[in-house]
């Protein structure tokens, strides 16, 4: 799986393009929609995920066809499958009550939104957000390998290894 990172919007989100075979999934498309087609081009989009419903995770959300548009809402925690695409979603609130991540166990990388960060953790003081939540997700990601490579929502990518030892929230 090829992993293609474009920062969108004034918050500058991370909207991740993943491809395979061409087919793609793109991972919160927060802003600029023209940008993130251009950087699909002709490849075929195979569905969309949504980490959480800030907005400057979907403000490019309706460029997608709606049927192809994941969130937590229509996407169950547990093993998944959409086109070539298998991973995990893991119900992981606390930044907000929907907020989900994301796991592909066979490249060994998570898709965090604003859960997790490098070095820190997304704020809990906002709208459905929620510190004592956000200590059980931290509890449920501390569960997988330590190898893991973390994409966050804004910032650096990170492993799991670095957050136990550099995170003051782990």
């Amino acid at each position: 799986m090829k992993i293609d990172v474009i920062q969108v919007g004034f918050l500058e989100t991370n909207c991740y393009i993943l491809d395979i075979d061409n087919k793609v999934l793109v991972i919160d498309p927060g802003d600029e929609g023209s940008k993130i087609l251009d950087r699909i081009g002709d490849r075929k989009v195979v569905g969309v995920i949504i980490t959480h419903a800030h907005d400057d995770h979907i403000g490019a959300i309706d460029i997608f066809p709606k049927k192809i548009v994941y969130a937590k809402d229509n996407l169950k925690k547990g093993m998944k499958k959409i086109g070539p695409f298998k991973f995990e979603v893991i119900y992981t609130p606390g930044h907000r009550s929907d907020s989900i991540t994301i796991y592909f166990k066979e490249d060994k990388v998570m898709f965090t939104g604003d859960f997790l960060f490098k070095g820190s953790i997304g704020r809990t003081d906002l709208e459905t957000g929620n510190i004592l939540e956000m200590m059980d997700s931290i509890d449920k990601i501390k569960e997988y390998d330590l190898d893991i490579k973390l994409y966050p929502g804004h910032g650096p990518s990170t492993t799991l290894e670095d957050e136990y030892e550099e995170n003051p929230f782990f």
